[in-house]
């Protein structure tokens, strides 16, 4: 009998160690599970990155160069560093560059933001066209851009300003929005 009553405190024990251990579970507090997507955290960056476009021929169709790129999951857009677009249209490219870009989510669309420049190549026998803004957006498959601030544009000694524009490739229009002034010089030589 006197076993018995040796066992006693050990019971006691055991069951105060197992209460407090269950108390402790039941009052800790849930660990947060935090993802990059719920936290806003890049879920991935690249360094000297280089996106190519191809046609439904094979054919390249635009390269997509940046210094880093940084993808957002939470709201599926890439950041690009020192973008640089280059499209190739027939035998003729045009570049532009700038400080900030930022692919959408759906990737179809390029927003370029702070020191936008652009230049692309004439038809023989013509100068370099040249686009200066502070943002433009491009529809790189679509083949389409659009500012929303205002723009420069020369072409040779020709030289057009406006508040915006709209610039479809495919049907080649250019659409000045907004107090444009143009400027043509009168051409030297034969009159017409």
């Amino acid at each position: 009998m006197q076993s018995a009553y040796r066992i006693y405190p050990v019971l006691a024990l055991a069951l105060l160690a197992g209460a407090s251990i269950w108390l402790e579970r039941l009052t800790r507090a849930p660990v947060a599970d935090v993802t990059p997507a719920q936290s806003g955290a890049p879920d991935f960056i690249a360094n000297q990155t280089r996106i190519t476009g191809y046609g439904k021929d094979g054919t390249e169709r635009y390269v997509l160069l940046s210094d880093q790129l940084t993808h957002l999951p939470q709201s599926g857009v890439t950041q690009l560093d020192r973008p640089r677009l280059e499209i190739l249209s027939g035998s003729r490219r045009m570049e532009i560059t700038a400080n900030t870009g930022e692919v959408s989510a759906e990737g179809e669309r390029v927003d370029f933001q702070g020191q936008v420049r652009a230049e692309r190549e004439g038809n023989p026998g013509q100068d370099m066209m040249r686009f200066a803004s502070e943002k433009l957006t491009v529809w790189p498959e679509d083949h389409r851009a659009e500012s929303t601030a205002p723009v420069k544009l020369t072409q040779g000694l020709t030289t057009a300003e406006a508040l915006g524009l709209r610039a479809d490739n495919l049907f080649g229009t250019l659409d000045l929005i907004g107090q444009a002034r143009v400027n043509i010089p009168r051409r030297q030589g034969k009159n017409p």
